[in-house]
This record gives structure tokens, C-alpha cells and sequence, in this order.
């Protein structure tokens, strides 16, 4: 029953707010704004000076992604989100850090965003800038997965862990094998993913083509990844081919 309710409930929403198609956002839950960043670190300067504190100061150089993904979602919303017709809107895991940054740019532009959020042994409460009647919480991880890129027309990865390393490889060999028709991958931040993955070792290794490196591009900034985006559709928003099964009409079959 519970599975069920996750299934069809979320799409009876997103059908009767008229969303045709998301931009999906990813990335860590553990990087806040630069404000909050700046303010922990003052906590912590002259009372620790060991790890904690060089954690600190890791987390007010990766709050410059919170600004570009706040910046992101809000280029986004006000190029392609109208009241007559809702494409590319933003949708994120529903948690802070990143996730709480590219919603709230969607709100700030005026426009809606959804928030698919789960239950965690460590509490994660949606975040306060998610279009009310568009925020859903799932237990199930697949079943939420599987929401997140129905109606996907692209793809915006951030910094962050396990959570969006799973994330963005899963959708990578969704594409790599067909389940999922070809939309822009882009991953944001050049330093982060080259130190992070190796992709020219694994084409060295023979584990993956090197056809298979250009399934993504990496950019710096917030405009990169609209670029990106825009230049992968040629300008063109892609029209909602309106199947019933796939509403998204994205190609992904579950």
C-alpha cells in the first residue's frame, strides 16, 4: 500500500499542476549558504584549531556552489516556466544544502520547484522554499529515484558524497544502456569532479569508452550549466510527447 501511494500520488499532483517537464538538481545537503558558512567558521576561529576548524574553512569554499545553484535554478524558472506552460521546472531532493539552494532560486524567480525528500535514520525536513502542494516524502528510495527522473529533461550535478555520487551514476547508466533516452548531464565545478573521479583512468583502464565520457560535461558556474543545457536542445524547450505511460515523454522506462 505504502509503495502504491509513493507511485501514483506524486504524479497526480505533478498532472494537476500542469508540470511537463524538470531540470533535476543534485548535490550535497552539507553545504549551506555562505552566510551560515561564514558564521560557523567565525564560531570556531580561537576555539578549535584542528580538524573541525579545517572543516569550516572547507565548507566556506564550497558554499560559492550553494550561490551557483541558487543562481541556476533562478536563470531556469524565469526562462522557461510560465503560467501557460511549466517546463524545465526544478526539482531537487527536497533537503538543505544545494537542494534548499536550487529551490529557493526557483521561489525567488517567482516560479514553482518540487522537493522529493526521504525519510533518514537522521531526520531530513523538507526545505522551506518548495512549492507547497509540490513537496512529497517517500521511504522508498527507488520509488523516489524513479520520480526524480520521469519528467527529466536535464540533469545539474553539484559537489556532494555518496548520496549524489549514487544519484548521478545511476542516471549515467540509465543513459549508458538505454533506459533512459540521452538528456545534458552536466557536472558542476571542474576541481571538484576531476580530483573526485578519474574519468580518463577508467578509459585508460578499457572499463568505459571514451564515446562514453562525453554522456557529460563539466562546466565552472551556474551560466555554464544553462548553456549547456540550452545548447544540447539547441535553444529549443523539448515539447511533452504527452504519452500516457511516460508522461514525460523523457524516454525512461522504470
Amino acid at each position: 500500500m505504502r509503495l502504491q501511494l509513493e507511485l501514483l500520488k506524486p504524479e497526480w499532483h505533478l498532472r494537476q499542476n500542469g508540470i511537463n517537464s524538470t531540470v533535476v538538481v543534485f548535490g550535497s545537503a552539507r553545504i549551506p549558504s555562505p552566510e551560515i558558512a561564514r558564521q560557523q567558521l567565525d564560531e570556531l576561529v580561537g576555539q578549535d584549531d584542528g580538524e573541525s576548524l579545517a572543516r569550516a574553512r572547507a565548507r566556506v569554499d564550497l558554499s560559492r556552489y550553494y550561490e551557483e545553484a541558487r543562481r541556476f535554478a533562478g536563470i531556469v524558472t524565469r526562462r522557461f516556466q510560465t503560467e501557460a506552460r511549466r517546463d524545465f521546472v526544478i526539482v531537487t531532493g527536497g533537503g538543505p544544502g544545494i537542494m534548499e539552494a536550487a529551490n529557493r532560486g526557483a521561489d525567488e524567480a517567482g516560479g514553482r520547484s518540487i522537493g522529493f525528500n526521504i525519510t533518514l535514520p537522521h531526520e531530513q525536513a523538507p526545505n522551506p522554499f518548495i512549492t507547497e502542494d509540490l513537496s512529497f516524502r517517500f521511504h522508498y528510495f527507488a520509488i523516489r529515484k524513479m520520480h526524480l527522473l520521469l519528467r527529466a529533461r536535464g540533469l545539474v550535478v553539484f559537489p556532494g558524497g555518496y548520496g549524489t555520487l549514487d544519484e548521478l551514476f545511476e542516471a549515467l547508466t540509465l543513459i549508458q544502456t538505454n533506459k533512459l533516452s540521452p538528456i545534458p548531464v552536466v557536472l558542476v565545478g571542474a576541481d571538484f569532479w576531476h580530483r573526485t573521479i578519474d574519468f580518463g583512468f577508467l578509459v585508460e583502464q578499457g572499463l568505459i569508452s571514451q564515446e562514453e565520457t562525453r554522456l557529460f560535461r563539466i562546466v565552472e558556474d551556474a551560466q555554464g550549466a544553462v548553456d549547456a543545457l540550452v545548447g544540447f536542445y539547441g535553444g529549443v524547450v523539448p515539447n511533452d510527447l504527452g504519452d500516457e505511460q511516460h508522461p514525460a515523454g523523457s524516454g525512461f522506462h522504470p
